[in-house]
């Protein structure tokens, strides 16, 4: 709400601001986002990072045929946070270049954020489609009225490509609310589709997610709309906007159609790597500095794209990590190409610039801070979520780590080369540029200064997100569930679901077996206590204990330990069954398995090995 009271301000002061540079209204709307800033840091710190339910849930039913529901996870939380960050540095970037018309931006970039907040917090299908969408009009009008020479014709690049792929996840959506009869994500994540099903969903939702990221052949729209859109678009554009497909993939393509997601990761891989190295060899060849940016947001993106499709948790981590790096850098870098250097000097090609660090020393530094972090350099957070990231593809599949670890070397190849061709290459002296080429002030220090504070120190201690990503990646990584096998039990003639839970011990020596099944007044529990050794030679033998907790949730303890939550039920309507030995979906690991026999298969979610 702190974004439209702020809008509403604007409106109310905009007659007693009589100045053409209309400072109190910027005043107002820099504060309206550092009160939002303020208000998520605090939530950050209240948040409880090891449950995997929704906090902070704000309900409004029957608004229609939709529901209000608001809620953050540990997912959705740092995605919040990235945008209550990213917003009062877009304001900023702008601060003196918008002249004309400054209402009407101010208004926008607060309706901008109150909308990308909402589609990381709205817990309905129908309404995330309707605010994934809602935030078109707004970008599509800065674009237009703010941007620069073909500002037009770029709105419009940006407008029709991404509404035109988002109509494909509408039909998805509308797939789905038909089938389930609600649109609540909640309820929606417990239903299983048939195979032939989810492939359907998942190619409506991929289509929409892939134009968003973008991929090869959908990234026409991207680097039209990066560079002409004013500064505070670009930053917009590549900080936020770009992290929709990130975020829509977990909350859902990976609930909606987790075996379409699984079957199909070699396709996507192939799609990302092809990605990354025609971004990149586009990159080396182009000399608009902006656009240069803007292909290696391509390139970066279509990492953390299939990392996320590796389904391994350090690729899941790496991703959500790498996104929330490139967020931070191409944000200082298309403040620092777009604003300072272009206010300067009128021009985006790379040929004029030569030996700034004669003049700008200051501005060098940040600079090539930020370079090093574009180019995944250590001490970085780009670093720790691009090593994560190829690692859980490699894992996958080594064949296409490979080829997408080359985005380590030209990303290298690219940056370096930009920056030892604008800051150094020559002498400043040769342009007569040098009373123009003046430092960096106040404002554009503190707005870099800022992005690379949050570069490095998260690089340097990344556990800050890591250890609340690391909870969250386990319940995100898929695992085959067994809910369509069926059996009858002894005296009984109808067919029930069996849900298999399987631990994998990597033990060459087999464990005992679950003590016997104990029966109490609120049902037949498969198993209380058990412990389990584990003799694998690779590992430091430890203990597994396995047990019920109020006869709901069952505990993994390692060496006394709670390492996680394996799942959530209700076992007074389960009966049990014996357990047994079976090779798990891949062939190449002996797992054991605790059969349970449900009467509601949807009970069952399979949230850890």
């Amino acid at each position: 709400m702190l974004p439209i009271i702020g809008i509403i301000s604007i409106l109310l002061l905009n007659s007693y601001d009589k100045s053409d540079s209309k400072i109190l209204l910027k005043i107002v709307a820099l504060v309206t986002t550092l009160l939002n800033l303020i208000v998520s840091l605090i939530v950050w710190i209240l948040f409880n990072c090891s449950s995997k339910y929704f906090q902070f849930i704000q309900e409004h039913h029957s608004i229609g045929y939709y529901d209000f529901y608001l809620g953050i996870d540990g997912l959705s939380i740092y995605f919040v946070l990235l945008t209550t960050i990213i917003m009062p540095i877009s304001i900023i970037s702008n601060w003196k270049s918008i002249k004309e018309k400054i209402i009407y931006f101010l208004s926008i970039m607060l309706l901008l954020e109150t909308l990308l907040l909402l589609i990381y917090m709205v817990l309905d299908l129908l309404m995330f489609y309707i605010f994934f969408e809602s935030i078109l009009a707004p970008l599509f009008i800065l674009i237009g009225i703010f941007g620069s020479i073909e500002k037009q014709r770029a709105s419009f690049y940006f407008f029709l490509y991404t509404f035109l792929g988002s109509l494909f996840m509408l039909l998805s959506i509308i797939t789905v609310s038909y089938l389930s009869g609600c649109t609540d994500i909640n309820v929606i994540s417990k239903n299983g589709f048939i195979y032939m099903t989810q492939l359907l969903i998942f190619m409506g939702i991929f289509i929409a997610f892939a134009v968003k990221t973008p991929v090869i052949y959908l990234n026409g729209w991207l680097l039209k709309a990066h560079v002409e859109s004013p500064l505070s678009g670009s930053i917009i554009l590549a900080a936020i906007v770009l992290k929709l497909s990130l975020y829509g993939i977990f909350r859902l393509i990976l609930i909606l159609s987790p075996k379409a997601f699984i079957v199909s990761t070699y396709i996507i891989f192939t799609i990302g790597v092809i990605t990354i190295i025609y971004a990149s060899l586009s990159t080396l060849r182009t000399i608009d500095i902006k656009e240069l940016i803007a292909y290696s947001s391509v390139s970066h993106a279509a990492v953390y794209f299939i990392a996320v499709f590796s389904n391994v948790i350090q690729g899941i981590v790496g991703g959500i990590c790498l996104g929330l790096a490139h967020g931070f850098v191409s944000s200082g870098l298309f403040a620092i190409v777009g604003g300072v250097l272009y206010d300067r000097s009128g021009t985006r090609v790379i040929s004029y610039y030569r030996g700034l660090v004669q003049a700008m020393p200051i501005l060098s530094i940040l600079f090539f801070i930020l370079c090093l972090g574009n180019c995944g350099a250590p001490l970085t957070l780009n670093f720790i979520g691009e090593f994560m990231s190829l690692y859980g593809v490699f894992e996958r599949l080594p064949l296409a780590g490979v080829f997408g670890s080359s985005s380590i070397v030209f990303s290298a190849a690219f940056t370096i080369f930009m920056f030892n061709r604008i800051i150094f290459g020559g002498s400043l002296f040769k342009h007569n540029w040098i009373e123009y080429m003046i430092d960096l002030n106040l404002r554009e220090y503190s707005m870099l200064l800022v992005l690379v504070i949050f570069t490095v120190s998260l690089g340097i201690y990344p556990s800050i997100i890591t250890d609340g990503l690391n909870y969250v990646s386990q319940l995100l990584s898929y695992t085959f569930s067994s809910g369509d096998i069926t059996y009858n039990a002894p005296g009984d003639d109808q067919r029930h679901p069996v849900h298999i839970i399987y631990f994998v011990l990597n033990t060459p020596e087999p464990p005992v077996l679950p003590a016997a099944p104990r029966t109490t007044p609120e049902g037949t529990i498969p198993f209380d206590f058990h412990v389990v050794r584990d003799h694998a030679p690779s590992i430091q033998p430890r203990n597994y204990t396995f047990k019920y907790v109020d006869q709901r949730i069952v505990q993994v303890q390692v060496n006394n330990t709670i390492e996680n939550q394996i799942l959530n039920i209700k076992s007074n309507i389960c009966a049990p069954d014996t357990s047994q030995k079976y090779n798990d979906i891949s062939g190449k690991n002996i797992s054991y398995l605790f059969d349970t026999r449900c009467t509601d298969k949807n009970l069952w979610r399979t949230n850890g090995k």
